[in-house]
């Protein structure tokens, strides 16, 4: 599968060199496509999942509507065999490429009929406790951004939180009882499932909203006392989040346990527990300084990002919550999307995408040579300044 590996970077095709026929790198790709889809019945587990994941490489690097438009059927029939048969990774790959299909279709009837086929599977796998946590942890975060895209049918909104529910509020258990059922094996499901419930609770009406928030604001904070650091790192945000919410439906809004929370979370942003990764603990830090603004000042610190000649802000934990789950979905093709993709666009309200003539590009774009030198001189710079560090460095000490 060799010959797939520039898909994984929108950029390798469009790398500075001669003139390329687009029509004929379009249906170059199409074949190639064409014939992954066929590998997916293949005999062979091993097959069916690098046809998955070669799939997978191109839809988060390529707008394919039109192509997935004559297909969506067949690749529909594919996943949901490969998720009932397949063995857990294959089932993770099936359901990522689920996700991607859905991001390519976007609201509308098609991902509907997609998500009527796929979301009875989905719910059977996350339910079901025989089978493997990564397959049930891949299927609920497909659940909930599947749910996200295409569901317009509150019942099924509702239903699918539930289903998600059932899954992370066993943590509440455990962490009362640390004889139960529940492992640190299970947390990663509760984990995917909780940032799944949490994307959909962004999406549910104002009086569903304050009954989640009466629910489940005061059990959150005894998942800030977890061993895994992404499961106290989930939690935090989701009660950031919830915060956020809370003081848009009501003004006034008080939590009683503040005094006790606000500890909590001030003891984690400045944890220093040396039986912890340096790198965790940097990171967990850096997420709970912000968690506890939010929750204390009501302060969000707001962050950038650029696609092209264009920039969003980030500027609400829903939006930094929307934008971190595609962006575990859509990983180096992120960018890309938001610059072609109508749904993104819709969802972050970019309005729609920017068109530019190939002479505007060429003259934002910066030629190999250009970088070459700009590379040159940052280099250069870097060696001088290091030599002089080195320099005071040998010089200390030498006539003692």
């Amino acid at each position: 599968m060799s010959h797939c590996s520039g898909f994984s970077d929108p950029a390798s095709f469009t790398e500075d060199g001669p003139e390329v026929d687009e029509e004929a790198t379009q249906e170059d790709l199409e074949y190639k496509l064409k014939g992954f889809i066929d590998l997916t019945l293949d005999k062979s587990a091993k097959t069916r999942q690098a046809a998955l994941e070669s799939l997978k490489s191109a839809f988060s690097s390529k707008i394919l509507y039109e192509f997935i438009m004559e297909r969506r059927m067949t690749l529909t029939d594919s996943i949901e065999r490969c998720i009932k048969k397949g063995k857990s990774d294959e089932q993770c790959a099936a359901a990522g490429l689920a996700c991607l299909l859905c991001v390519q279709m976007g609201s509308g009837i098609e991902s509907e009929e997609i998500f009527k086929t796929l979301g009875p599977v989905l719910k059977k796998i996350v339910c079901d406790g025989t089978a493997s946590i990564q397959a049930r942890q891949a299927c609920a975060t497909c659940l909930g951004i599947c749910c996200f895209i295409v569901t317009d049918d509150i019942t099924e909104l509702y239903s699918t939180m539930e289903c998600l529910e059932n899954i992370f509020t066993k943590a509440y258990q455990r962490d009362r009882d640390s004889n139960g059922v529940s492992s640190t094996h299970n947390t990663v499901l509760h984990v995917s499932a909780l940032l799944a419930w949490t994307l959909l609770l962004t999406i549910c009406p104002m009086n569903e909203v304050k009954k989640k928030i009466e629910m489940h604001l005061h059990k959150l904070p005894s998942l800030l006392s977890c061993d895994d650091l992404n499961m106290r790192i989930a939690a935090g945000e989701t009660l950031a989040l919830l915060f956020e919410l809370a003081r848009e439906t009501d003004a006034d809004f008080s939590y009683e346990d503040m005094d006790l929370l606000t500890e909590k979370l001030r003891a984690l942003a400045t944890d220093g527990n040396k039986h912890r990764a340096k790198v965790d603990k940097r990171k967990q830090r850096s997420v709970f300084r912000d968690v506890l603004r939010a929750v204390e000042e009501r302060d969000f610190p707001t962050e950038m990002v650029k696609f092209g000649p264009e920039r969003m802000y980030i500027d609400c934990w829903v939006k930094k919550q929307t934008y971190e789950t595609f962006k575990e979905i859509l990983g180096s093709g992120m960018q890309y999307h938001l610059q072609s993709n109508d749904f993104l666009r819709n969802v972050f309200e970019l309005g729609p995408p920017v068109m530019l003539d190939a002479a505007t590009l060429k003259t934002m774009k910066i030629s190999r040579f250009e970088r070459h030198l700009y590379n040159s001189a940052a280099f250069k710079a870097r060696t001088k300044a290091r030599s002089k560090c080195r320099d005071k460095r040998a010089d200390v000490g030498e006539f003692f």
